[in-house]
């Protein structure tokens, strides 16, 4: 992926990313059946859409991190 794509993902709400993330899945699931059936010419397509899957948990994750740091905080100056 591409810097701007990932910026552009990082602006995203986790809602959004889990969108996101359910497209992707459902998008590799249906690569992994034409690759079995031999209707898939660009298998690299799997390799790359894994790496997206990877890039939007790494994304999702760090936002949990974030938000759970950020809640602790408030919830310790209280």
């Amino acid at each position: 992926m591409k810097n701007t794509v990932k910026k552009d993902l990082q602006t995203k709400t986790i809602e959004e990313l889990k969108k996101l993330l359910t497209d992707a899945r459902k998008a590799l699931l249906d690569l992994k059946l034409d690759k079995e059936q031999n209707k898939l010419k660009n298998t690299s397509e799997l390799s790359w859409k894994r790496k997206e899957i990877a890039v939007l948990q790494t994304i999702m994750n760090i936002k949990k991190t974030v938000e759970a740091k950020a809640v602790a905080d408030k919830g310790g100056k209280e």
